[in-house]
């Protein structure tokens, strides 16, 4: 769904109360939620336009409704692109991007640090359909390069990454894709429109896991893609009304009302996350602290600018371990010593949650996948809520504190 005309010139704050479809003829002030698979047509006449394309109009759940519509245009608008369409979820998301962009005999370069699910998903899945796949590190710039092939379709790249935060140069990597006739597309779940617009420099598509930090309170699942309205409407549209692989209207509903204090989470979320990174570095039980906005962080440079000066609300770090079998042993203990804090695996609440991605969110992966991400068995994910920082860290210190 396009952005409304009426959202040009508005600041981000303004448009993630503001842009939505119009509302109906009982002038609600809050969004309404449209629950209903079918429309009534005016006539049989209209009815066949709508259906052919020809006339606007509301035809069946599967290929729009206002809800879903109100959270499109709010997306798009937030994330500076002409159009945006919802999904199911955000693995959803990537699956209709590569659904509409591959065939038997494209290639994809993807990071070999990204979400667990999404390397299965092009590495392994893709695969039996004749897509090929290259992973390469994230912040290599020339191993993006050099792994280009002629057939080479699309650049996909995350960042800051899962779990490790590792940030991408995404206007060099626009350049080399558009050198190369390719398309860049950004997961940009973590650092979300608030801090990052991909688009701004030079990715062709975003795409969102509306489960994080979209919604913000890990109530529903979506995901989304913005991109261009040709993108939407002529590569990703059709693909979607024919797989089904759509938002329902409630969960469009609870992402909507949450893009509207996104600006404040992340931004509090985002310094709570600084506080607590600073705090781990002096732990003696901690090796080694992942986040952007450190000083120490590789990319960190490079994070500010991309960033809007702020690293975001999810860190990692390594436990002091001397080898896997007592990482792995200590970082249990960590986790199963948490009184206040939640062991989950999602991310994006108003609630902090701890993982450990090496048994979780990349658990599928083979020993030299996780390796080569740089994902060990002392690495916990902290994704850090709005509880008060001191009781993030007495939490944390029942751990820390003392081994078993």
């Amino acid at each position: 769904m396009a952005v409304p005309p009426n959202s040009k010139g508005l600041r981000p704050q303004t448009l993630a109360v503001r842009a939505a479809v119009e509302p109906s003829q009982y002038g609600e002030n809050s969004e309404a939620l449209y629950l209903t698979s079918g429309y009534v047509q005016p006539s049989a006449e209209a009815s066949a336009r709508r259906f052919a394309g020809q006339d606007a109009g509301y035809t069946y759940g599967r290929s729009g409704n206002p809800t879903v519509a109100s959270f499109e245009q709010r997306l798009a608008a937030l994330e500076g692109t002409e159009a945006a369409l919802a999904t199911a979820s955000g693995m959803a998301a990537i699956m209709l991007m590569c659904f509409s962009l591959l065939k038997a005999g494209d290639h994809v370069l993807y990071s070999q640090s990204m979400f667990g699910s999404t390397i299965k998903l092009i590495g392994t899945e893709f695969a039996r359909f004749g897509v090929e796949s290259t992973c390469v590190p994230q912040t290599d710039l020339p191993a993006w390069k050099a792994a280009i092939r002629p057939n080479t379709r699309l650049l996909f790249a995350e960042t800051p990454t899962n779990p490790l935060t590792e940030v991408c140069d995404i206007a060099a990597l626009a350049d080399l894709a558009h050198e190369a006739g390719a398309l860049l597309a950004v997961d940009n779940c973590f650092a979300t429109p608030s801090l990052q617009r991909p688009t701004e420099l030079g990715a062709d598509i975003v795409m969102h896991s509306g489960t994080k930090y979209l919604d913000g309170q890990g109530r529903v699942m979506a995901g989304a893609l913005c991109a261009s309205e040709q993108l939407v409407n002529e590569k990703f549209l059709p693909v979607q009304k024919n797989s089904g692989m759509v938002l329902s209207p409630f969960n469009a509903w609870v992402v909507l009302k949450g893009l509207e204090t996104l600006d404040l989470r992340m931004r509090a979320q985002s310094a709570q996350a600084l506080e607590l990174a600073q705090w781990l570095q002096q732990q003696p039980a901690v090796a080694r602290v992942y986040y952007p906005a450190l000083a120490d962080h590789p990319q960190h440079e490079l994070a500010m600018r991309q960033m809007g000066g702020m690293g975001g609300a999810v860190l990692s770090f390594d436990v002091q371990a001397s080898g896997p079998e007592q990482a792995r042993e200590r970082a249990f203990h960590v986790l199963d010593s948490l009184q206040t804090l939640s062991r989950c695996t999602n991310l994006g609440d108003t609630k902090t949650l701890l993982a450990h991605p090496a048994s979780t969110s990349h658990g599928k992966l083979s020993e030299a996948q996780r390796q080569a991400a740089g994902i060990g068995q002392g690495l916990i994910r902290v994704a850090v809520g709005l509880e008060h920082p001191l009781d993030i860290q007495d939490d944390l210190l029942r751990g820390l504190g003392t081994w078993a």
